[in-house]
């Protein structure tokens, strides 16, 4: 897992470089620094390494897919910032959220200004052809309307408790994966990829961002305290319907777990026997093995691909979705 965050590491300097020079003429200073607060503040660099990583595995050049790799992140910055804004999150990557330091108004326009940036930074690409330009931009456009679609998927879901599995689903891959998707497609495109390769790496990034999620919601169960930086179980506390809690409510007679799903107030004790019925029921080992099944697929897509150490890089990130522990 090390080599994978070092990997990820090294890609993240050319991208954070990028974002902060077409950040750079941003005015005024409050607008700016909101803007590229949380670049600054760190994170995994995950989607917009996938979008380099992928354009060299398909024969393509780290260079013409960086600007779109640095749209790519600046897509996610921005619904991280209007997602703790909805929340009304406090911290962000292990710092007050932008909505915190600056409030919401401002917060709100960096988030626009990012959103904007993006399209302006991918049309403006040089060195690959205006077809490609273009595909990258309806891609990425796409990945935006599926995220906003998603978040409101996933609002309407609050105090429901008969979501399908197949609802939440679509959830999970319209809020989460469609970004990542998006981002191994882009890195195709850029790379001069074939339109059959092109689809095996936007199902390639489906995968895995579904695999992704499916962990957040096995680690709120399975990690501990500390390492995962929040109490354990506090998906049950808020009472939110992750795929454990379908498979569990679907195997509970008792109604003991949808009593304690339905309680604002539940305690330490609560939480327990929660996590013990969906222990039981089999339901986390369930989302466990979803979660692997999704990244056993993504891994054969890549077969698709010439031998490369990049096609290994992307078969070693596809494990590190499951191996991660936070």
């Amino acid at each position: 897992m090390s080599d994978v965050k070092e990997i990820l590491g090294n890609y993240s300097t050319d991208i954070t470089k990028t974002i902060e020079e077409e950040l750079s003429a941003i005015t005024p200073d409050n607008l700016a620094e909101a803007s590229v607060y949380l670049t600054r503040a760190g994170g995994k660099m995950l989607r917009p390494a996938l979008t380099l990583i992928t354009a060299e595995a398909v024969g393509g050049s780290h260079k013409s897919a960086l600007r779109p790799a640095a749209a790519i992140e600046l897509i996610h910055t921005f619904s991280l910032i209007h997602d703790d804004i909805m929340d009304q999150d406090d911290m962000r990557r292990g710092m007050p959220s932008v909505h915190k330091v600056w409030g919401d108004d401002v917060a709100i326009l960096a988030g626009d200004t990012l959103f904007s940036k993006a399209f302006e930074i991918i049309i403006g690409n040089v060195g690959t052809s205006p077809e490609q330009n273009n595909k990258a931009l309806a891609t990425v456009a796409d990945a935006c309307v599926k995220i906003c679609e998603g978040q409101a998927l996933d609002m309407g879901f609050e105090e429901r408790f008969d979501v399908a599995e197949e609802e939440y689903m679509e959830m999970i891959f319209k809020k989460t994966g469609a970004l990542i998707a998006a981002a191994t497609k882009a890195g195709a495109i850029m790379g001069g990829a074939s339109d059959e390769v092109i689809d095996a790496m936007y199902d390639y990034g489906r995968l895995i961002g579904l695999a992704f999620q499916i962990q957040d919601d096995y680690l709120d169960l399975a990690s501990d305290e500390e390492t995962l930086g929040k109490p354990i179980g506090s998906d049950i506390g808020k009472g939110k319907m992750t795929v454990i809690a379908i498979k569990g409510l679907a195997s509970d007679d008792s109604g003991r777990l949808l009593e304690i799903l339905k309680d604002d107030e539940n305690s330490p004790e609560d939480i327990g026997e929660a996590i013990g019925i969906l222990t039981d029921c089999g339901a986390i080992e369930y989302a466990r093995n979803l979660a692997l099944e999704s990244v056993n697929q993504a891994k054969e897509l890549l077969e698709i691909l010439d031998d490369s150490s990049f096609k290994h890089t992307l078969v070693k990130i596809a494990d590190f979705v499951l191996e991660r522990s936070a």
